[in-house]
């Protein structure tokens, strides 16, 4: 019952900037890590950097100083702002999510994706 859906992607020039948004909805007790990853044509599936539920975050060396990763706790939502993009950039872009669900007193944590979202960075 759990979902994501990420939003934002599309087609930017190179050194433009792309919001990405992630939204989790259903049925769950909170979210703890959230994150963003990237799997370019023939790559293999990377992180690109990740949120904790207190704010610690991660990035890939690749992207650090030019992507920010944000999270609003009340809206379950996650955002990765991309500024500086580089055509090495383009990938299709999950969101993923530590998602704690609760059955009677029991808890679970299971890992979610969304579907993906294209970014692409050409001239």
């Amino acid at each position: 019952q759990v979902q994501l859906v990420e939003s934002g992607g599309g087609l930017v020039q190179p050194g433009g900037s792309l919001r990405l948004s992630c939204a989790a909805s259903g049925s769950f007790l909170r979210v703890e890590s959230m994150g963003w990853y990237r799997q370019a044509p023939g790559k293999d599936r990377e992180l690109v950097a990740r949120i904790s539920s207190t704010g610690s975050t991660n990035y890939a060396g690749s992207v650090k100083g030019r992507f920010t990763i944000s999270r609003d706790n009340s809206k379950n939502t996650v955002h990765l702002q991309m500024d500086s993009l580089k055509p090495e950039d383009t990938a299709v872009y999950y969101c993923s999510a530590d998602i704690v669900t609760v059955v009677g007193a029991i808890y679970h944590t299971t890992l979610h994706w969304g579907q993906g979202t294209q970014v692409t960075v050409s001239s």
